[in-house]
């Protein structure tokens, strides 16, 4: 490849791992590292490579048609659509409210909203979503796309560092009291989903990396080849992969067996999470650490925004049949807004029950979609240049039935035991 026409291709993937990176990692991984030491590694490497297939197919189906998987949704029939809309109603708010109340926290811990100028958790909340929804509606993917790569290479790089000097450091003395908690309890089973829920994010939002594809073809007017887009998705997917390991042992080295809990006000969750990297580099770090975990943050809260607004303005237009309007997406992304600051204001001081249940979601769902973008790629939609190579197939029918049981179990266990 040329890296001139890969620089074109690039964005897209970045923009899938800023998405993965915000909650799942900064939050979900480092509870994990400080509730399990590295009890839970494997099972975040496993979940993340059975659901690779499902998130490469948004961005083959792309390549192959020019067209998003929820235009291939249609293709199914006009049922597939009206199905993955009631999915995506039923998710949206509740992720959106997440994202956005983690983000509010670390809004608030980078410049003091609460302590210097006396606002609250409200207030910070309702600022923090003006501002998503200004930088959408007047910049569009555009500025998106611009401002997450500049974000993502931050993150990047302070993670890195914090991860370095904390391995050469070495592992906090355990409490003198501390018992190491038994990983495999039917307690720890909603939290354990939750976690695969989003790692490194929800199978439904592979719609997203289709969409930004196509509109990555259009701002830049060059058409990739299916190498050139593949490896722009697989940089991001790889990057996220490994930034959960490093956001485990993180949590790891820094918590596990202090006896200290990760608070649930959003607020001081990020102070916390801030805390353990400035640990690690230095206190010197404070508003280095500060500033690149808040704009993780507010890059994913952006990215999830525009992605949900966007995928439910396509829907609107290919059930109505009617050219798709940018009014659609104004309106979409107005209602998001205003519904997820509901949700968010009914769980002020739940934060892991938020998170929790809005990963739980997820999961319960993603065996639907991961089926119906594996069948999208087959011959019939994309031809046979495009189709998965066999041992991407057979992942994909290991990754559905590991899925589809685990989800099975969970609600046999939520209803019936």
């Amino acid at each position: 490849m040329k890296l001139k026409n890969f620089l074109k291709t690039l964005g897209p993937g970045i923009l899938f791992a800023s998405t993965a990176i915000g909650v799942s990692h900064l939050v979900q991984s480092t509870r994990a590292g400080a509730k399990f030491g590295f009890g839970l590694v494997g099972l975040v490497l496993i979940t993340n490579l059975i659901k690779y297939p499902f998130f490469e197919y948004g961005s083959r189906y792309a390549n192959a048609t020019g067209t998003s998987l929820i235009d291939g949704y249609k293709k199914i029939g006009k049922w597939m659509l009206y199905v993955y809309m009631a999915i995506t109603a039923l998710s949206m708010f509740f992720v959106t409210a997440a994202v956005g109340f983690v983000t509010a926290g670390f809004l608030d811990n980078l410049f003091g909203l609460s302590t210097r100028f006396g606002l609250v958790n409200n207030q910070i909340i309702l600022i923090l979503f003006i501002a998503c929804t200004a930088v959408l509606l007047v910049g569009k993917y555009k500025v998106l796309d611009k401002m997450i790569k500049i974000i993502g290479i931050t993150l990047l790089l302070s993670t890195l560092i914090a991860f370095i000097l904390t391995l050469i450091n070495g592992p906090i003395e355990p409490h003198i009291a501390f018992i190491e908690p038994i990983l495999w309890e039917m307690d720890n089973l909603p939290f354990i989903i939750a976690l695969m829920g989003w790692m490194p994010t929800a199978v439904d939002l592979s719609t997203w990396n289709s969409i930004w594809t196509v509109e990555r073809i259009k701002e830049t007017n060059y058409k990739p080849s299916l190498k050139e887009t593949l490896a722009d998705f697989n940089f991001g997917y790889i990057a996220s992969a490994l930034l959960s390991i490093c956001f485990i042992t993180l949590g790891a080295y820094l918590m596990f067996g202090s006896g200290e809990n990760l608070p649930d006000s959003a607020h001081l969750f990020a102070g916390k999470v801030v805390e353990m990297y400035t640990s690690a580099i230095g206190s010197w770090s404070f508003y280095l650490i500060a500033a690149a975990s808040f704009s993780i943050m507010f890059g994913t809260a952006i990215a999830v925004f525009d992605g949900y607004a966007r995928s439910m303005s396509k829907c609107v237009s290919l059930i109505s049949e009617k050219e798709e309007k940018s009014a659609n997406y104004s309106i979409t992304l107005i209602i998001l807004i205003i519904v997820s600051f509901f949700i968010v204001n009914q769980f002020l001081h739940k934060l892991k029950d938020l998170i929790d249940l809005a990963m739980i979601i997820s999961f319960i769902i993603a065996p639907i979609i991961a089926i119906v973008n594996f069948k999208l790629v087959g011959k019939k939609y994309v031809g046979k240049d495009y189709e998965p190579k066999p041992w991407l197939k057979v992942l994909s029918y290991i990754g559905i039935t590991i899925l589809t049981s685990f989800t099975l179990f969970f609600i046999y266990y939520r209803i019936l035991i």
